[in-house]
């Protein structure tokens, strides 16, 4: 929700974002409090060392002090804690319980300099608990020293743990050394341009696919907004040519990917609407040129005539090549796809149910990306606006019971809210800030009563690409620490994306590594060599 107005200005926190920390400081506070008392009762009529008497007014002041910062801070903890998300009319008061827990601290300051002074001019014959008790309280109330502290105590333990792995850094540095002077050989002997000046990158295609240096046709690291990189290699295992394009991985992707309108791509065959992601399609189209314009593919082909097309991408990739497939498909009837965690906006419902003879989706759980599209990110608006306008309980509440179910398990809070069936007007105070969006229908709320209610602005409805493999894990969601994942894969439609789910695995899902694994242990394939060797690369055409 929007932050409340303090000092005649509109701050990053809502009226109801002080209970935990407000809570942790009055801890604080009553523990700190009660220990001054304990030594003042202690003390009592025994203060008789040189400054005995400022001490015991200075313990006196204190105590009274912090008890007006106990009380205060309770109020704010109290009141915070009140109403919904929606309905901050019974929180009304938190800028002037702040206002005056702002000028507590100023009392608060002057004491902590005055104990400050009394430390250094009047301590030398008082008690050590006396003098700790002061020191304490000077260093509590001076929060300024607490970052310097802990970011020293942050370096010094950097430093130990430098020093302590001095030798195992040393070690590594020495391992990766004949890597990089591969590297850098290895630019001596291709024409390598477009950010593989060291030629590390290519080093690690090698890795990873285990294919050879006589392998590859073409590579490009050539990476601008619409232009992305891809390389064309031969997979002889397979007997087929291979073409995979890179994911995001730049914010010229980013740019790519968030150019997401609809662009019209008409395919010969397809009936229907032909439309697809504006990005991708330019994405798709440069490397179409590319290996068209540029005879990258009747190059591979003059060499493996026999073998058939095989196209590839995870992420941003994996929709380029899905669009690059569909491009491609009237020139090479037995080409194939493989796309590994596609964005969802990507076809209209022609081209996809087209790509469906062709194109393989594979999808890792609740994967964000696959369900990623315009119309699924307003739906997603729009219910978490009107779970926030039916709920009815504070957001306090709903964060313990996150965090219990989170680390003890137990079934997810459904009990009805006693806003539900209600139009958004009924609420008593349904305040956002210090003004009502729901009451002076903002587009963004208009929609909260009802889900059929039509959006101010309407998207063309785009689907995942060709068929569509989902992998989920077998068995609970709680399964033993260290245990190891089982998987299952079955065919899925694309109503199962048609909405964005909420999970902490909505974005390690994606991560290309975790797909790789999933996949390894449904197949159970061995991991290939790392080691390719170097042969022959007069036919490698690398940019």
């Amino acid at each position: 929700m929007p932050g409340m107005v303090v000092f005649g200005r509109r701050w990053g926190i809502a009226s109801d974002d002080l209970v935990f920390p407000g809570a942790f400081e009055l801890f604080i506070r009553i523990i700190w409090w009660i220990g001054i008392m304990v030594l003042y009762t202690i003390h009592k009529g025994r203060f008789d060392c040189t400054g005995g008497a400022v001490l015991h007014s200075y313990l006196v002041v204190l105590l009274v002090l912090l008890a007006a910062i106990i009380l205060s801070q309770c109020a704010i903890v109290y009141v915070s804690a009140q109403g919904t998300i929606t309905n901050p009319g019974p929180r009304r008061s938190i800028p002037l319980l702040v206002c005056i827990r702002f000028v507590l601290y100023l009392p608060e300051i002057v004491w902590a300099c005055l104990g400050a002074m009394w430390v250094s001019d009047n301590s030398r014959s008082c008690e050590p608990a006396e003098v700790a008790a002061v020191i304490g309280a000077v260093i509590a109330r001076t929060p300024i020293w607490c970052p310097a502290t802990l970011l020293q105590a942050w370096h010094s333990f950097i430093r130990s743990k430098i020093r302590w792995n001095k030798a195992e850094i040393l070690m590594r540095f020495v391992s990766i050394l004949p890597v990089c002077f591969s590297c850098r050989n290895r630019s001596a002997e291709y024409d390598i341009v477009g950010g593989d000046h060291l030629g590390c990158h290519f080093t690690s295609i090698l890795q990873s696919t285990g294919l050879q240096y006589r392998d590859f046709i073409h590579i490009s690291f050539h990476n601008q907004i619409y232009e992305i990189p891809f390389y064309v290699a031969l997979d002889h295992k397979k007997e087929a040519v291979l073409v995979a394009v890179r994911g995001t991985l730049s914010f010229r992707d980013v740019l790519t990917d968030l150019s997401a309108d609809c662009e019209n791509l008409p395919i010969e065959g397809v009936t229907g609407t032909c439309y697809a992601h504006k990005g991708i399609t330019q994405a798709a189209t440069y490397i179409h040129k590319k290996l068209i314009n540029d005879g990258i593919l009747n190059q591979a082909f003059t060499i493996a005539p026999e073998y058939r097309l095989v196209i590839t991408g995870h992420s941003l990739g994996a929709g380029t090549a899905s669009v690059l497939a569909i491009l491609l498909r009237s020139a090479f009837p037995t080409l194939q796809c493989y796309a590994f965690s596609p964005p969802g906006g990507l076809l209209s419902k022609a081209l996809a149910e087209y790509s469906k003879e062709f194109v393989v989706s594979v999808v890792l759980g609740k994967d964000l990306v696959p369900r990623l599209s315009i119309p699924n990110m307003e739906d997603l608006k729009r219910r978490i606006l009107k779970m926030v306008s039916n709920c009815n309980k504070p957001k306090y509440r709903i964060l313990l019971h996150g965090c219990w179910y989170e680390m003890f398990g137990g079934e997810p809070d459904d009990f009805p809210t006693e806003m539900d069936n209600r139009r958004e007007e009924q609420l008593g105070q349904p305040l956002l800030g210090e003004q009502s969006l729901l009451l002076h229908r903002s587009p963004s709320y208009q929609s909260l009563d009802s889900e059929e209610s039509p959006s101010h602005v309407t998207h063309l409805p785009l689907y995942l690409p060709g068929r569509i493999l989902h992998i989920t894990e077998e068995g609970s969601r709680r399964r033993p620490c260290f245990s190891p994942v089982r998987y299952r894969a079955e065919w899925s439609s694309e109503t199962s994306f048609c909405s964005i789910l909420i999970s902490p695995r909505m974005l390690t899902d994606h991560m290309p590594d975790v797909v790789l694994r999933a996949l390894q242990s449904l197949t159970e394939d061995r991991p290939f060599s790392l080691c390719p060797s170097s042969l022959s690369n007069s036919h490698l055409n690398v940019i």
